[in-house]
This record gives structure tokens, C-alpha cells and sequence, in this order.
């Protein structure tokens, strides 16, 4: 496919609303947030009973199920996205174990970029002290170096956050390789960057539509379920506690309020139910948003081959 107009790649990111139809990808994304958010609880109770090597050990596997669980779901999602058909989740998440390395080395390389512009900019500066070069050519230099470097920093975070952080994981996402993948990166920096900025503000600005609606449902279909729950069902905690699964509390958070957690096991059900539709209303948007850098990318890379 051909996208040779801004509008067409700007009608393709709109279509990333129809991501949440990808239930391979909403599994596993469900699945890496739940495995990430368990191992980081047992990670927190560890580290507080004084455990810090099994703490340790445990806040490192919650990094490794989400960032290689992460890059399975991107995986799927850019099969998607790209028209192919989407592979398993046993495939996928071999995938990334096997190509998700690729990630860290291409930011680890475009990050060494930044550096290099970082110590050329500090190098400039140093120079431009009245001890260095004197009283005359310091300031002359400092007038020099500050225009270019405002503009210079300000480009720099600015494709740092909009084309280098978001587009990187959809790079490899698609198969390319590290080097190609940095020169593509660092080519849309040099000539598309306002481009790219304005696609990603509008897949920032859909993700956040999304995650309002998404909120919206949650919060008046919880309050009532919640006073149904205390009306008909004979709940005896306060609705507006029943809601706090809603929220990402666990049971602590009822013993907490004061609540009577041990008079009847529907509080507790309502948390854990709660707790799987906190969990849905995270993934939804982050669904949303990892399709839409996927449109992104795609849009740019097909734009600039033809």
C-alpha cells in the first residue's frame, strides 16, 4: 500500500481505534500486565520483610515478563496493522524472546547519538568561557552557541519524544534490522520530524479519547453495580468501597477503610472483579496507542519509499 499524503497517514492512525478487535493481542497484553503487576507485589512484600536478594529477583522477572510480553503484543499488533495474518501467541511471544534484544541496541545506539550531541554542546559552552578564550571571544562565542543550541535542544527532545521513543519498538516490530532501523529513525528526524510530531500528537490525543470513554463506561457501570451489589445482593460495605477494585486496590484497601472484610466473601469477589475491569481499562487505551505507532510507522516508512 502506497500512503503518499499526510491525510492518508493521518486516516490510517484514526483507524487505530478498530485495534481493540485484536483479542490475540489483548490477551497477552491482559496476561503481561496481570503476571508484571503480581510479580511486582511479591517483589514489594519481599523487599518490606527485609528479602532484598529474592526481592531483587522478583522485581527483575515483573521487568522481563513486561517488556518481552509488551514486545509480543506489538508483534501482534504490527501483523495487524501491516494487513498480515496474526500469528499465535506461542509465536509471538518466541518472537520477541528471540528479536526484543534488538530494541535496547538500536535505543541504546540512537541514545549515544543524543550524548554526542550532548558533548559537542558542552564542549561549545566550555569554550565560550572568559578564561578559555578570553574576554572578548567568550561572549562573542556564547552568542553564537546560544541560538543554535536552543534550537538544537529543543529539536533534539522533541524528536527524542516523538519519533525515537514511539517508533523505535515498531521498527523492530516489522523485522528490521538494528542499523537500518536507527538510519530510518534518524532520516525522519533530519526531514519529517514535524511530520511525524503532529501524527504522533494525534495517536497521543486518540489514546486519550479512548481512554476517556473507556473510563466513562467503567465508572457508571461500576457505581450501579455497586449500589445494585449492596441493594439487592446484600453487600454489607459501603458501595463506594465495592468500587475500589475499580481503582487497582486489593483487599488490604477494606481493611484499611475499616470495612467488614471477613463478614461475606462478595466484597472480596467485588475487588477481584473489580480488579480484572481496572485491569481491561489499562489495556484498551495502551492497545489503542501501540497500533497507532504501528500506523505510524508504517505510514512514514511506505511514504518515504515511494
Amino acid at each position: 500500500m502506497a500512503h503518499r499524503s499526510p491525510l492518508d497517514a493521518l486516516n490510517i492512525v484514526l483507524s487505530s481505534v478498530d485495534a481493540v478487535r485484536n483479542l490475540r493481542a489483548l490477551y497477552v497484553l491482559l496476561l503481561t500486565f496481570s503476571v508484571a503487576g503480581l510479580l511486582t507485589a511479591m517483589a514489594e512484600n519481599a523487599l518490606a520483610q527485609g528479602s532484598m536478594q529474592v526481592g531483587a529477583l522478583e522485581a527483575a522477572a515483573a521487568l522481563f515478563a513486561a517488556f518481552y510480553g509488551g514486545n509480543a503484543a506489538g508483534i501482534l499488533v504490527m501483523d495487524d496493522a501491516r494487513g498480515a495474518p496474526v500469528r499465535d501467541i506461542v509465536e509471538a511471544l518466541r518472537a520477541s524472546l528471540f528479536t526484543a534484544h534488538r530494541l535496547i541496541l538500536a535505543l541504546v545506539l540512537m541514545l549515544a547519538g543524543y550524548a554526542l550531541f550532548g558533548a559537542v554542546l558542552f564542549g561549545l559552552l566550555w569554550l565560550c568561557r572568559a578564561s578559555v578564550t578570553g574576554p572578548v571571544i567568550g561572549p562573542m562565542l556564547f552568542g553564537a552557541v546560544v541560538p543554535l543550541g536552543v534550537v538544537g535542544v529543543g529539536v533534539a527532545l522533541l524528536s527524542l519524544v516523538a519519533v525515537v521513543v514511539p517508533l523505535a519498538a515498531p521498527a523492530i516490530w516489522s523485522g528490521e534490522p538494528v542499523l537500518p532501523a536507527v538510519r530510518q529513525l534518524f532520516l525522519w528526524v533530519r526531514q519529517r520530524l514535524l511530520t511525524v510530531a503532529l501524527l504522533m500528537s494525534a495517536v497521543s490525543l486518540l489514546t486519550g479519547a479512548v481512554g476517556a470513554l473507556v473510563t466513562f463506561a467503567v465508572m457508571m457501570g461500576g457505581r450501579v453495580i455497586a449500589v445494585m451489589g449492596v441493594t439487592v445482593v446484600g453487600v454489607d460495605v459501603p458501595a463506594q468501597q465495592l468500587m475500589a477494585g475499580l481503582f487497582g486496590y486489593g483487599l488490604r484497601s477494606l481493611g484499611a477503610a475499616g470495612a467488614p472484610t471477613g463478614s461475606t466473601g462478595h466484597a472480596a469477589a467485588a475487588l477481584v472483579g473489580g480488579g480484572m475491569v481496572f485491569a481491561l481499562a489499562l489495556v484498551l487505551p495502551g492497545l489503542v496507542y501501540l497500533r497507532g505507532t504501528c500506523s505510524v510507522y508504517l505510514a512514514m516508512r511506505n511514504s518515504s519509499v515511494n
